[in-house]
């Protein structure tokens, strides 16, 4: 345990060195990896399909604010429809509009949640981001969770129908509109997964700012077993198109992060706690004080070493003063 106490201290004063350098490169990386599983989900458009298109691209995400990747990754979506369907570019446009409408405004800072949501999905692990942000985010941001939600299954539905909405001939205009929009809106499963994370979130923050012993293992247990229940619930009551066993395994791999997070967020003595009672003028304030688990760096012991030829000075001339090295 001291060892890895060691370990998440020098990480954190890694990143605090040198987050100059860090928080572009990361910028880099999370572009380049959505961009990349976007192209390789769709790739409809062969001139956004280019290596060298990303690379630019994820490179100029670098350098701008945070929000501009999802922009981007948007632009990338709606161009790689068009080149397939334009009736799928203006519906699934015109609904990153009002995602859009809704993330900037009530959870502008969780672009990393609406970027892996659609991720995950793709890496068969959607459960655990809703947990993990439960607990390192705010009530808000249910909507980036959400937000992520939609987008993935939107973009599902139109690359598993590709083939109807290719070959459909212009004249039928209205009923491709239709198509799309009934597709889209009508997912009974997209609805169900939506809502439940982000129940599961709500109850994850609401548990762990809770003033109790072990109020983020008990957030976690809660918000998994709620996910899955709720999960279940509404394959049974709608005939949803969830994985139980995809469920079962991502709830697993989703309390070994969340541990995780715990470790490096929220890592206390519950048996050094203490309860504080002040007053001032207006008020009596009770507070409990649990304090973090630290570990103290290991001092580094220099040991100055003597030549044998300085010993054998100073021996020949015991009251000289000779310099140690």
């Amino acid at each position: 345990m001291t060892q890895l106490l060691l370990t998440k201290e020098y990480l954190k004063n890694f990143i605090g060195k040198y987050e100059i350098y860090l928080k572009p490169l990361g910028k880099f990386l999370l572009a380049l990896f959505a961009l990349s599983m976007i192209n390789s989900r769709t790739g409809y458009m062969s001139r956004l399909d280019n290596g060298s298109i990303v690379l630019v691209a994820a490179l100029f995400c670098s350098f701008m604010p945070t929000n501009f990747i999802v922009v981007i990754s948007m632009v990338f979506v709606v161009a790689h429809f068009y080149a397939l369907s334009l009736e799928a570019a203006i519906v699934i446009g015109m609904l990153f509009m009002v995602m859009a409408l809704l993330y900037f405004r009530f959870a502008p800072k969780d672009t990393l949640v609406v970027l892996l949501m659609p991720m995950l999905f793709v890496l068969k692990i959607p459960y655990v981001l809703p947990i993990c942000v439960g607990l390192y985010g705010i009530p808000s941001s249910a909507v980036a969770i959400a937000c992520g939600v939609v987008a993935y299954y939107a973009m599902h539905y139109v690359v598993a129908n590709e083939a109807d909405l290719s070959a459909m001939d212009a004249e039928e205009l209205s009923a491709r509109f239709r198509h799309v929009v009934d597709g889209v809106l009508n997912n009974r499963t997209m609805l169900v997964v939506m809502v439940t994370f982000m129940i599961t979130v709500v109850l994850v923050y609401t548990i762990r700012r809770l003033s109790i012993n072990r109020s983020w293992t008990i957030a976690i247990v809660a918000g998994t077993v709620v996910q899955m229940l709720v999960l279940l619930m509404g394959d049974l009551m709608l005939d949803t198109d969830v994985s139980v066993p995809g469920i079962l395994i991502g709830s697993i791999l989703a309390v070994l992060i969340a541990k995780v997070m715990e470790f490096l967020f929220f890592n206390v003595d519950y048996s050094r706690t203490e309860h504080v009672q002040f007053e001032d003028d207006e008020y009596y304030y009770y507070v409990k004080a649990v304090p973090k688990i630290t570990v103290a760096k290991p001092e580094k012991t220099v040991k100055k070493i003597n030549s044998a030829s300085q010993q054998r000075r100073r021996r020949e001339h015991p009251a000289g003063n000779f310099n140690e090295v």
